[in-house]
């Protein structure tokens, strides 16, 4: 896909996955990006997304079937599948790994636009400092020869909705909200937690 097509993400699904990553610092975490493709075809409107695994990231069992069931309850509010979200185990990791590529390659396969996100600790951790509005995640998306491939780091093609998301994002750090995070592997362990987090922001 060419630089014309641009990403959105909205402020609860983008704090949701950085609370995920937060809450389990010590491990890699993933998540699944649902949204549309504008009308005009020109934007990947991020909508919501859905925190998946702290621990055993790679079993294709688990991701299959919480695929499933993502897919088929936001089928029902006009929502798909468009992209990915990794935070790796390491706080110095920038590379996107065999996994995140893996996923975003079956992604790929319905969803050319589809993206990949992988979180920026870096730039998280500045985030106090900097007063930066642009999301704290780095922008991956297939180029013509179908590698995933770093975005420009300019900030122009992956914006958040509401331009305040990282001065809530803050807050919610500073009142350790992380910790209401429901991942898929806390639904499994529990079947009582919810892992569309409907009381999260609420």
């Amino acid at each position: 896909m060419g630089g014309e097509l641009r990403y959105e993400i909205a402020q609860n699904a983008y704090i949701k996955l950085v609370l995920h990553a937060l809450k389990h610092k010590t491990s890699a975490v993933n998540g699944i990006l649902l949204g549309r493709v504008s009308p005009q075809n020109d934007c990947v409107e991020i909508t919501d997304s859905v925190p998946l695994f702290h621990s055993q990231l790679g079993l294709l069992p688990q991701l299959e079937i919480s695929l499933i069931l993502i897919e088929e309850h936001f089928a029902a509010k006009g929502l798909s599948v468009v992209g990915y979200f990794h935070a790796n185990e390491r706080f110095d990791d920038h590379e996107l790994g065999s996994l995140a590529k893996n996923v975003g390659d079956h992604i790929y396969r319905y969803l050319p636009q589809a993206a990949v996100l992988l979180l920026d600790n870096k730039k998280l951790g500045a985030l106090s400092k900097t007063k930066d509005r642009s999301p704290a995640v780095q922008l991956y998306t297939k180029d013509a020869s179908r590698t995933w491939k770093l975005v420009g780091s300019d900030g122009n093609q992956l914006t958040i909705k509401e331009p305040s998301a990282n001065v809530v994002l803050l807050d919610h750090i500073s009142t350790e909200k992380w910790q209401d995070v429901v991942d898929f592997d806390d639904h499994l362990d529990d079947i009582s937690k919810d892992w569309l987090n409907p009381e999260l922001f609420k």
